[in-house]
């Protein structure tokens, strides 16, 4: 005994305990330790391990909008990259063969602009460069930058085909896009035309809707008034007065468009009190809902003298306001269902070269126009640098002072408004005048305004019938249909710009680009002949679309059989967003290792009239469906307080420093936390939120990993496990679902919720917590303690492959810590769940156990705050439970092992009037009592078995047969 009692004095307990061992750091070390990471995938080739491992596989494509080349990438660009990421990875873990190939916009102005800046600064012209070496220091460009993109976007832990991604630059996509092209105007789809479209005088170039955005700017208005010379005899001495936001657009005034469902009056003046414009006994025409507002605007007051009726107007012909400067024709009155009464005067001034409704209103009238002897030719009274032409007279080149400008280089309001103004009051035309601030479009790009101007332009129809009973519209609405979107207001968003949109306009004005590769004639007539085109895309794959700008292209193309004197090749560049529409073609249709259509497209909500739209309209147009069965949107990420994030405001956050400051992973995890759907902020207090949640899921990880230290890998049949063991379990196959489902509907928040809420709730400070004491202190030999191991190995492997997708340097450090010979945690599957581990009668049972211990653990939280006890181990409580279900749920537990107390006693009844409760309701009472023995020297548990073994006189039974069993193993 003597020698005996000696040798368990002198023995350290600790050493005696499986206490957690690993190498899995507490501190990350994230911006350290994942660039090595991301070098060491790299190097094994991990993509194509991925694609390996994968083979046979049914494909699921995520189609990658290509991003700009030109700039570091931004926090936009890692939002939307990393969902992707996710989401291609979560497929891949799931049975797919989720291969994501990056791509890349690298034609369009941006590009050509910096090149032209590079010219200014040496004091090159542009114009006296070759265009093909022009083109080739645009290509160089965009390369160095998709270089730079590539490493940026490796470095947030993007996985996918970064060797051989798509560019819209690459010979072969040059070819494709304009085989797209030409199958588009084969068709008899393309045409040239000449409307009013959106002009950036900056950037000397047409832009599409998708190029615009809006901007609040404070414009010119003024009211004009046009005499009547044609008309009912009391109202020839009369004029009509419209009202515009754009003076300068006057001289391109063809018509006056009315309303014949709005109420119109003839006014005649009574009183003036202006310093020029309308006096007393001046006759004029109001709507006569906004007659009243109009006076005010030019200082007088007037009296109705009779209603006019749309008839009337219908039969009126006005003299245009600046007829004195040369504008001698004729001025019609059309009926207009886009004229309405909320605003103005009631009459919309028509000019037909500056708006689409103003030309669709003169082309609705055109063959009635021509009967009366009218000259339906629309002018083009600016050109291209926002000059007015000799189509404006009195204000073009040959005027006095030389032409006028709308807009400067620097997108600045030129004098034009100024002029015509002037020349109204001269005139004795003009109403009155104001300022007004509005919406007006800008370039989505140079974020300077445009101007509608007509120009010729090459378009493709909308609405024209294409052989099978539909049409371009039809066909792309009927799409919008069959797909599916996420979030689902996607939908109407995509069909109202469709249902809304004028005819797609082809045409730029540059030179980087894909040429719109036809020939043409005088009146616009595109050759067709197959034998062309197959020269030109033959030439394309070989040389890129460099070669339509080569010396002798046009003979070569031609051949010998046209006449190069009555056909002429297009030199306009193609809409970068066709070119960005037509990368299905060469990614899903051209690559084996991809499919067509897509299975999603991905990206900012603004590509509902970007992206998502000219994919959709090119394919329908070549292919009679859209590209993508799924749309995915997600907002835009605005500044901690709800601002949008800008560099003068200090505000902006990129993900280069996040990276360098906290890891991609925290990065990583804020996407995953955000409601991406919608607009979401980032900032520093919310990065810390997340490095606090990611330090919680790494800490449950880290204890998982040092417990499994003590595994050899038991496996328990399901039948003999622990109650406690099967809850967990059936947790595990209830997770499997939310997950499951939440990657299929790209519901990731969802997703980390519940993994996070499990891990922090309950396995750290429920599970676990119980479990320390026999995963510590029992014997080698325990069933529990090995039945513990084992969930807490299921627990593992499915926490991390689940998060995997999400955090995957995380997720790859602590799988390679567990099984260091293992290649990599990305090419293993999610868990496959057995179907018993569902069990709802245990989970039914200990939603009442735990409400029970919902009660004990709330008394002892009373007795710590108050310092009666200092360890819940002190505790054996009474516990009076006047529920019978609850009584039941207890039977054959051993409950102070679930309530961490040496001891406990439970009793049926009310308990106490003193007892603790809680405010629930719940029927249980808790009377704090001490636990009675001694404290057992390895586990702290007080019992009254300590010494009961004298070879280990300082211990319980249940440590004393542990450590006997330790003993035998040495």
């Amino acid at each position: 005994m003597t020698d005996s009692t000696e040798t368990t004095e002198k023995l350290d307990y600790s050493k005696t305990l499986y206490l957690p061992e690993t190498e899995f750091p507490m501190r990350a070390g994230l911006p350290q330790k994942e660039p090595e990471m991301a070098a060491k995938w790299k190097e094994m080739g991990l993509y194509k391990r991925l694609r390996a491992s994968a083979a046979g596989r049914e494909k699921f494509v995520l189609h990658d909008g290509p991003p700009y080349a030109n700039g570091n990438i931004h926090i936009g660009h890692a939002l939307n990259k990393v969902l992707k990421d996710v989401i291609t990875r979560s497929f891949q873990m799931r049975g797919f063969d989720a291969n994501y190939v990056p791509g890349w916009d690298c034609h369009g102005l941006p590009i050509e602009w910096k090149i032209e800046e590079k010219y200014r600064e040496k004091g090159k012209d542009k114009n006296e460069v070759p265009v093909n070496e022009f083109r080739r220091e645009c290509r160089d460009f965009a390369q160095g930058w998709i270089n730079i993109q590539s490493d940026e976007f490796r470095r947030l832990g993007i996985e996918g085909d970064f060797d051989n991604p798509y560019t819209t630059m690459a010979f072969h996509s040059e070819a494709r896009i304009a085989g797209e092209l030409l199958k588009i105007a084969m068709s008899g789809q393309l045409y040239r035309g000449s409307k009013p479209i959106m002009w950036s005088v900056v950037e000397r170039t047409a832009l599409a809707e998708a190029e615009v955005e809006y901007a609040e700017v404070e414009s010119d208005t003024i009211w004009v008034k046009f005499p009547v010379v044609e008309g009912a005899a009391d109202l020839k001495s009369a004029a009509v007065v419209i009202w515009t936001t754009t003076p300068w657009t006057i001289p391109g005034n063809r018509a006056i468009s009315y309303s014949s469902k709005i109420e119109y009056g003839l006014y005649e003046i009574t009183e003036a009190t202006n310093d020029f414009g309308p006096q007393p006994g001046e006759k004029l025409i109001f709507a006569k809902r906004l007659a009243e507002d109009t006076a005010t605007k030019a200082k007088v007051t007037f009296k109705l003298v009779r209603d006019v009726t749309g008839a009337e107007l219908g039969a009126i012909t006005c003299a245009h306001p600046l007829a004195s400067l040369g504008y001698t024709f004729a001025v019609p009155m059309l009926d207009g269902d886009h004229v309405t009464d909320d605003a103005g005067t009631g009459f919309v001034h028509t000019a037909p070269s500056h708006g689409r409704e103003d030309f669709d209103a003169w082309m609705g009238h055109a063959k009635a126009l021509d009967a009366r002897g009218i000259d339906t030719k629309i002018p083009f009274p600016v050109d291209d640098a926002g000059f007015y032409t000799e189509d404006a007279p009195g204000f073009g080149p040959s005027a006095e002072g030389g032409a006028a400008r709308v807009l400067d280089d620097n997108g600045k309001k030129g004098d034009a408004n100024k002029r015509v103004i002037e020349a109204l009051i001269a005139a004795n035309n003009l109403f009155a005048r104001g300022r007004i601030k509005h919406d007006y479009p800008h370039s989505w790009r140079s974020k300077k305004p445009v101007i509608f101007r007509n120009t010729p332009q090459w378009f493709v129809y909308m609405d024209k019938e294409l052989g099978d009973g539909t049409t371009l519209r039809s066909r792309a609405l009927s799409a919008i249909d069959e797909t599916r979107f996420v979030p689902a207001g996607g939908q109407n968003r995509l069909r109202a710009m469709i249902e809304q949109r004028p005819d797609w306009v082809l045409s730029r004005q540059r030179a980087w680009g894909v040429p719109i590769c036809v020939f043409a004639d005088a009146e616009g007539n595109v050759l067709k002949d197959e034998a062309v085109n197959a020269r030109i895309l033959a030439a394309f794959e070989k040389e890129g679309a460099d070669a339509w700008f080569a010396e002798g292209a046009k003979e070569r193309f031609l051949g010998s059989e046209h006449d190069g004197e009555r056909w002429q090749m297009v030199t306009d560049i193609l809409d970068v967003w066709f070119d960005s529409g037509s990368t299905h073609t060469f990614t899903l249709e051209d690559r084996p290792d991809l499919k067509w259509p897509a299975d999603v497209y991905l990206e900012g909500s603004d590509q509902h009239r970007g992206w998502f739209h000219s994919s959709l309209l090119e394919s329908c147009a070549t292919r009679g469906r859209a590209p993508y069965n799924a749309v995915v949107t997600h907002g835009f990420t605005m500044a901690e307080d709800g601002r949008k994030m800008s560099k003068s405001l200090g505000n902006t956050v990129t993900p280069q420093d996040v990276m360098k400051e906290s890891g991609a992973d925290i990065l990583r995890l804020w996407v995953m936390n955000t409601d991406y759907w919608e607009d979401q902020r980032l900032g520093k207090t919310i990065i810390q939120t997340n490095i606090d949640a990611y330090r919680k899921i790494r800490n449950t990880v880290r204890w998982m990993l040092g417990t499994l230290a003590h595994d050899h890998g038991d496996e328990i049949a399901y039948a003999d496990l622990p109650e406690l063991e099967k809850l967990m379990l059936h947790r595990l196959a209830e997770l499997d679902q939310i997950v499951r489902k939440g990657y299929d509907e790209f519901d990731f928040k969802r997703i980390v919720r519940a993994l996070s809420d499990f891990a922090n709730v309950e396995l750290s400070a429920f599970y676990f917590d119980i479990r320390k004491d026999t995963l510590y202190c029992d014997a080698p030999s325990s069933l529990k303690r090995r039945s513990a191991l084992f969930v807490i190995r299921k627990l593992f492997d499915c926490l991390v492959l689940w998060f995997a997708p999400m955090m995957p340097f995380t997720t790859e450090e602590a799988w390679l810590s567990r099984d260091p010979s293992a290649e990599s945690v990305h090419l293993e599957q999610f868990p496959e769940i057995p179907v018993d581990w569902s069990n709802e009668a245990v989970a039914e049972k200990w939603k009442a156990v735990r409400t029970v211990r919902r009660a004990v653990t709330g008394a002892l939280e009373v007795e710590r705050k108050e310092k009666r006890i200092g360890s819940s181990l002190e505790a054996a409580p009474v516990v009076h439970i006047a529920d019978s279900d609850l009584i039941k749920a207890l039977e054959g537990l051993d409950f102070a092992e679930i309530c961490i107390t040496s001891d406990i006693k439970v009793v049926a009844g009310e308990g106490p009037a003193e007892a603790f409760r809680l405010d629930d309701g719940t029927k249980v009472a808790v009377e704090p009592k001490l636990a009675e023995g001694q404290k057992c020297a390895r586990s702290w548990k007080i019992t009254r078995d300590v010494g009961s073994d004298p070879d280990y006189p300082d211990v319980s039974a249940r440590d004393a047969q542990a450590l006997r069993e330790l003993a035998a193993l040495k």
